[in-house]
């Protein structure tokens, strides 16, 4: 999940998460993020298809913002980012 510059969330799915964030930083990862960079990764997991990743996007891109920032906040703080892969 990335953070917009304007603080609205933005989520989505790759196999390469370090080159999709640089992507959107440049302004060719996704339309909504070309108009809102500088963007931040801010939460992430791992899943071992396509499909089951789909799906978990899926359900989150329905949640309220309300309920994507609990799912941040309740990411391991003890660990950098790119551990919680």
């Amino acid at each position: 999940m990335l953070r917009c510059k304007d603080n609205s969330l933005y989520s989505g799915i790759t196999n390469n998460l370090d080159e999709r964030v640089k992507k959107h930083n440049e302004g060719t990862g996704a339309k909504y993020t070309s108009s809102h960079k500088p963007v931040t990764l801010v939460y992430c997991e791992r899943y071992d298809s396509a499909s089951e990743a789909k799906k978990r996007e899926h359900e989150v891109k329905g949640w309220p913002k309300g309920k994507k920032e609990q799912l941040i906040l309740k990411s391991p703080e003890d660990k950098p980012l790119e551990s919680r892969l």
